[in-house]
């Protein structure tokens, strides 16, 4: 079976080239739509929104995700600090940009921007993953295909790690093709990239070790996706029935 050195050092980094590359690939694309700064006018509230709203969304479903943890050392301050949650930063970002957007009257739709970027340091980021082997905690369970991965322990594991940058791959791909449709329902691109990533993570955490059981078996991330996507995918489904409407419309 193939198998990956681990270098844990190489985790933060590449977390931090994810970070980095997408902040600036959101630059980019506000220069070329002609938008001031990151640092400029109400939009940077915006910003801050995010920031602030991932960070602690990060924390957040983090904890979900190891409640047995926090409850155990609840008393060290390293537990405030300990472990990441691409589900907790989006929901957390979403969150805090629209605290941010109410605060400084901003009533335009922001997101459509941060689709391409986060899906650009959400592939950085998990390699990043894949490379620390065992010690990040997002490999998945044992498994009998080929392409199973000893990351270290002598078992043959499901590469979740790539199985997500191969997924985001692919939604990047239809976004961008359904990119010009959804022109004219500002939000919506946005919308469905956090709808298909919480159904992902829904679906492929069944293939990771659950570190602390829900009820039905779900791990704590799995919980909060559902929750999520029941609040969310309503108004999803409608703005995008409309926006299918209007295509037909235009067709015929």
């Amino acid at each position: 079976m193939p198998s990956v050195t681990a270098y844990p050092w190489v985790h933060p980094l590449f977390e931090a080239l994810g970070l980095f590359t997408g902040v600036q690939y959101y630059r980019i694309l506000r220069r070329r739509t002609g938008a001031p700064g990151l640092l400029m006018g109400k939009d940077f509230g915006v910003v801050l929104g995010c920031v602030f709203g991932a960070a602690l969304g990060n924390k957040l479903v983090f904890w979900a995700e190891f409640p047995h943890l926090l409850t155990q050392y609840w008393d060290q301050p390293v537990v405030l600090l300990a472990g990441q949650s691409m589900v907790g930063g989006l929901l957390g970002g979403l969150l805090g940009v629209e605290l941010a957007k109410k605060l400084t009257g901003i009533t335009r739709s922001t997101g459509d921007d941060f689709v391409f970027p986060v899906l650009l340091g959400l592939m950085i980021g998990r390699m990043g993953c894949f490379l620390a082997g065992l010690s990040d905690g997002t490999y998945g369970i044992a498994t009998n295909l080929p392409w199973g991965i000893d990351f270290g322990d002598g078992v043959a594991r499901h590469p979740t790690q790539l199985y997500e940058i191969v997924f985001a791959g692919l939604l990047w791909a239809w976004l961008r093709r359904m990119q010009p449709m959804l022109a004219g329902t500002p939000g919506l691109l946005f919308k469905l990239m956090l709808s298909a990533y919480l159904l992902w993570r829904l679906l492929v955490d069944f293939l990771k070790p659950v570190p602390y059981e829900f009820p039905g078996g779900l791990s704590g991330i799995q919980a909060v996706c559902i929750l999520a996507l029941v609040s969310y995918l309503p108004s999803v489904v409608r703005h995008w029935r409309g926006v299918r409407l209007l295509a037909l419309e235009a067709e015929s």
